[in-house]
């Protein structure tokens, strides 16, 4: 067992559910939480903002390397900025997929994923979390759901928080992120070699945090 403090990752598409049910499995064990996503996203949203396309890779590594970024509970800050909202737009998360494919933005943000591993641990969601960033985590989970599921709640996502969203769109929108980040030359979403895989299309979120809290008991045991 690593002397570094535990991570429990959790990967999985757009929309699988895996965000919520990291944050609840954190917040069970007294953990940190890391949305990996969100980087991804205030990338996508400061360069949107420059004026940086989205295949201008250096610019886009050397923006990532300078980000000024504040996470505090639910709330995020850019350039000072509380944009927790914001990067939560269907065109912000498109457009941080496609900039995501480039090697280079990826290992500008991997120092600043791997620093939120402090004690007492960690609990990140993601889309390499278990394969790249975090290796040797002692639980790895796969979370997926059907394309239909997900695009559902994708929509409710949108609409609760004030977003408009159409959901032929949004199930066009899903299937074609989820070739591009499987089809990615740098860190492909994919399910580490030692995952667990969850298909939560007909679980509850209690249902799916249970099944994980204990995969986690039985890894660390006497630490659930």
């Amino acid at each position: 067992m690593s002397s570094l403090p535990p991570v429990i990752t959790i990967d999985g598409p757009t929309a699988s559910g895996k965000g919520t049910v990291a944050h609840r499995v954190a917040d069970a064990l007294g953990f940190h939480y890391l949305d990996s996503g969100a980087l991804y996203r205030l990338v996508a949203l400061r360069s949107q903002r420059v004026g940086i396309e989205v295949d201008e890779v250096k610019d886009l590594a050397d923006l990532a390397h300078g980000l000024h970024l504040r996470f505090r509970g639910d709330k995020i800050w850019l350039e000072g900025e509380e944009v927790s909202q914001l990067i939560r737009a269907e065109d912000i998360g498109n457009r941080a997929s496609a900039l995501a494919v480039h090697q280079q933005v990826r290992e500008a943000l991997t120092a600043r994923q791997r620093a939120f591993r402090t004690r007492p641990g960690l609990v990140a969601d993601g889309r390499d979390m278990g394969t790249v960033i975090f290796p040797d985590a002692p639980v790895k989970v796969f979370l997926t759901a059907s394309v239909e599921a997900r695009a559902e709640r994708r929509y409710k996502q949108l609409i609760d928080k004030g977003f408009s969203a159409n959901m032929e769109d949004l199930l066009r929108d899903l299937t074609a992120r989820d070739a591009r980040d499987a089809s990615r030359a740098v860190a492909p979403l994919r399910p580490a070699q030692d995952a667990h895989l969850l298909d939560t299309s007909d679980m509850t979120v209690d249902q799916a945090v249970a099944q994980v809290l204990a995969w986690y008991g039985q890894a660390v045991p006497g630490q659930a």
